[in-house]
């Protein structure tokens, strides 16, 4: 059974749909030797272009100092001046007939950057995807008030800056 907010992949529009390919892609290069669960993920920056910034989980024998794919995805586009985003997207096999969603500690660090984001979760196939928002998937969150998240966005970026 499918919840009811899962639609199929071809319903969604053009940049939902890119979203979701660029997470399948950034999923192939996933390093997991242990888990062999491989994830990729993918943010829509709200910038000009739009730019699309994938990521996939690496795993280390230390298996706490792994890092998730959202989590790539996130630092990749932070390092590189991205603050705000429009979109994420994650693609993992289903577990038990379930879409994979994004573990707590992911949930938590997108919700820093964008608090009310759509989201599309779905598996490699990408026929079936699960269309939320970052506010759903954690809600009553822990979350810097919006005017932090204003001024640190007006340090790193002023042209970005949106009060």
């Amino acid at each position: 059974m499918l919840p009811d907010n899962t639609v199929p992949f071809s319903k969604l529009d053009e940049k939902a749909q890119e979203l979701l390919m660029a997470a399948s892609a950034g999923r192939k290069q996933a390093y997991v030797p242990y888990s062999r669960f491989a994830v990729g993920a993918a943010l829509r920056c709200r910038d000009e272009a739009q730019t699309i910034v994938a990521g996939c989980n690496v795993e280390s024998c230390s298996y706490p100092v792994s890092i998730c794919a959202e989590r790539t995805a996130l630092t990749k586009a932070v390092s590189e001046g991205k603050r705000h985003f429009t979109g994420l997207s994650v693609v993992a096999e289903r577990v038990e007939g379930r879409l994979t969603s994004p573990c707590g500690m992911c949930r938590q660090m997108v919700l820093e950057f964008a608090q009310d984001c759509p989201v599309y979760i779905s598996s490699p196939e990408l026929d079936q995807v699960l269309v939320t928002t970052t506010s759903r998937l954690l809600p009553h969150a822990f979350a810097p008030p919006k005017s932090s998240l204003v001024l640190s966005a007006c340090r790193s970026t002023t042209d970005d800056c949106q009060q």
